[in-house]
Parts: C-alpha cells; sequence; structure tokens
C-alpha cells in the first residue's frame, strides 16, 4: 500500500510540474516580452502631423514645410520633432513621442521626398 502511494505521489508532481519536454519552456515568453512594439508611423502622421503636412507632406498649413521638397537631413530633422522650430510653427514632440518615434516619424518625412 505504501508503495502504491509512492507511486501515486510520484505521478501526481510529475503531471503537475509538466511532466516532460512537450511542455512550453518559458525563453519565449522571455524572448517576445523584450521585443519592442513595431512603430506605426502612419497612426503618429495622422494623429500628429497631418493637420498642417497633409496626407502626403505638402499642404503647408500655418507656414509648415512642405516635406516632399525639403532637403534637410535626418539629423535636422530629428532636432526639429523633438525641439520645435525657433519660430514656433513646428511642435516640439521630445516630450510626447519617444526617441525610437521620433527617428522613425524623421524617417517617415524624409520618405516622402520626391
Amino acid at each position: 500500500m505504501k508503495q502504491i502511494f509512492i507511486l501515486f505521489l510520484l505521478a501526481f508532481v510529475i503531471v503537475a510540474c509538466g511532466g516532460g519536454e512537450d511542455a512550453p519552456s518559458e525563453a519565449p515568453k522571455t524572448a517576445k516580452a523584450e521585443k519592442k512594439p513595431e512603430i506605426n508611423t502612419k497612426k503618429i502622421w495622422k494623429v500628429r502631423c497631418i493637420a498642417c503636412h497633409g496626407i502626403d507632406g505638402t499642404m503647408g498649413t500655418n507656414g509648415a514645410a512642405n516635406l516632399q521638397e525639403s532637403d534637410k537631413d535626418m539629423d535636422y530633422r530629428i532636432n526639429i520633432i523633438t525641439n520645435g522650430s525657433e519660430n514656433g510653427i513646428m511642435t516640439a514632440f521630445g516630450e510626447i513621442l519617444s526617441e525610437e518615434e521620433i527617428k522613425a516619424m524623421a524617417q517617415f518625412t524624409m520618405d516622402l521626398r520626391k
């Protein structure tokens, strides 16, 4: 009777702990948790930029730059998105967007060029 109880207890522990190699490991969950979410530049553009720059970057409302014709480099774009323009036309987004989002948006505006 004691042997049956020990076997039953052992079987219970094995089942309760997952009991085999078929059980999913914790490593993929950790790897997925560390993966950064993809930045949705189109959504940011629609929410933050489209009112002044328009759908394709050419609208120019309130003196906004035509981004299809702009020859500004990546560093300039990152700076102006982060800090805004000196004349106050461009809003600063440094406290609204993350550094990664700002870089992604600067690249998005570079891709609008003709």
